[in-house]
């Protein structure tokens, strides 16, 4: 009985060992480590002016990627796109996919921006549409209306019960109630903009840093929420496949943030927002420069809630039931509509959180802000493990991929390489990894 004990015990600490060799993150862990150790060896070094502890300046030689100061700008500019790329898994993971995550950073970032630098001492500007308030007011209240009739609609999508064109219906109502109440967003924030802008530049906004970031990421979070509630809704009541819906949303998306701004940039929210809080330094005396850890903390902390959601919760095992075959989900009892709207709404969060955090980082948000992103996020999940395919893919790994995707950028700039080409590598990354995820698939049992 022991020894059978014993055996067994043994045969279950090599599945284990096994399963975590084989695991994808381990394979991107070593990747990331052998880069970073070819880069510290092959990317040379740099004279860097620093100041000595007799407060004179002398000239060093410093090695090109230890740098502390390339280290803390790798980690930020990774968190960006490693926030969204763990929303972009669970889309992926759904056998779906999302080319309006740029658009919609811009667009969350833009909105957040106008809100916080507003002087809100003068009170709230008026809400008016083309300079009627009574329509702004008559479409506001129809978005809800018609958002909160849906309600029936999305409780039965997906199910077996409810015929398609009640579905369709409803879903559809559901898409032009979340559309209607993001005009009325859109004119309250150019009544922000028009009003708000000069007052704010003398004024500043004087509240608590806490304030503001609670009113920052809950404007940039709700915003993303909304498009991406648009895109969810779309793709089930229409029926369409998202990469179209996403396509056509990137493109409205990215217009909306040019007429909300006129192609201008936005600036001067408050420092409470900025080096208050999302871009408060640390360490500057132990190691040269300051540490920015609020947006890596961030990364993190998403990069462990996506992970515990899609694999230890019943939505993540429908996320992964969807992916891997639609029709035995949807006879299962599983109420695909409902998953598939939620989790384009989550994607539309995190592009929206990931914008607050840039924003906070930067002080300054554009029109062109993300252009590129879809590219990078989608690349991200990819790398990380997610399968086009649908039904495979983590968190951890989307997080891991971004990182990844940060080494071949800052390789391209460390050994000298023509930026130019990064984008050819970036291709081929994402060709490479689909091919060998596929061939994984095929060669070991139970890939798939």
């Amino acid at each position: 009985m022991a020894a059978g004990a014993t055996t067994g015990a043994t045969g279950a600490g090599r599945s284990l060992l096994k399963r975590v060799l084989l695991a994808q993150e381990i394979g991107l862990v070593a990747v990331i480590l052998l880069m970073a150790l070819g880069l510290t060896l092959f990317g040379g070094t740099k004279n860097k002016r620093v100041q000595t502890e007799s407060g004179q300046w002398e000239v060093v030689q410093v090695n090109k990627f230890l740098d502390a100061q390339n280290l803390v700008l790798l980690a930020k500019d990774a968190s960006f796109v490693a926030i969204m790329a763990v929303g972009m898994t669970g889309v992926i993971v759904m056998g779906g996919i999302d080319l309006s995550v740029g658009s919609v950073y811009a667009l969350c970032a833009l909105v957040g921006g106008m809100f916080l630098r507003y002087n809100w001492a003068n009170g709230p500007p008026p809400l008016s549409l083309g300079g009627h308030g009574w329509l702004a007011w008559t479409l506001l209240v129809a978005g809800l209306c018609a958002a909160a009739a849906s309600g029936a609609a999305l409780k039965s999508a997906g199910s077996a019960e409810g015929t398609k064109k009640a579905r369709a219906g409803g879903l559809t109502l559901a898409a032009i109630g979340g559309a209607a109440v993001l005009v009325v967003i859109g004119a309250f924030v150019v009544s922000v903009r028009d009003e708000g802008a000069p007052a704010a530049a003398a004024y500043g906004w004087k509240t608590s840093t806490m304030l503001s970031v609670v009113v920052g990421v809950g404007v940039c979070c709700l915003v993303g929420a909304i498009c991406g509630l648009i895109n969810g809704s779309l793709v089930v009541g229409l029926n369409v496949h998202p990469f179209i819906i996403t396509l056509g949303m990137m493109t409205v998306v990215r217009g909306i943030a040019f007429v909300l701004t006129d192609g201008l940039s936005v600036s001067g929210v408050p420092e409470g927002f900025t080096r208050g809080f999302f871009k408060a330094g640390f360490w500057e005396q132990a190691i040269g420069v300051p540490v920015y850890p609020v947006p890596v903390v961030v990364m993190i902390i998403v990069a462990l809630a996506g992970a515990f959601v899609l694999a230890r919760t019943v939505y993540g095992r429908r996320v992964y039931a969807i992916g891997g075959n639609e029709t035995a989900a949807r006879y299962a009892g599983i109420p695909v509509g409902r998953v598939k709207i939620l989790t384009f709404t989550l994607m539309g969060l995190l592009a929206g959180l990931s914008a607050c955090v840039s924003l906070g980082y930067l002080g300054s948000a554009s029109s062109n802000d993300g252009i590129g992103y879809e590219l990078s996020v989608i690349a991200a999940a990819v790398i990380g493990g997610a399968s086009l395919s649908g039904g495979r893919g983590s968190a951890v790994g989307a997080v891991l991929g971004a990182v990844l995707i940060q080494l071949i950028n800052n390789a391209m700039i460390i050994l000298d390489i023509n930026t130019n080409y990064t984008n050819i590598v970036m291709g081929a990354a994402i060709v490479a990894a689909v091919v060998l995820d596929q061939t994984k698939a095929r060669l070991l049992p139970g890939g798939r």
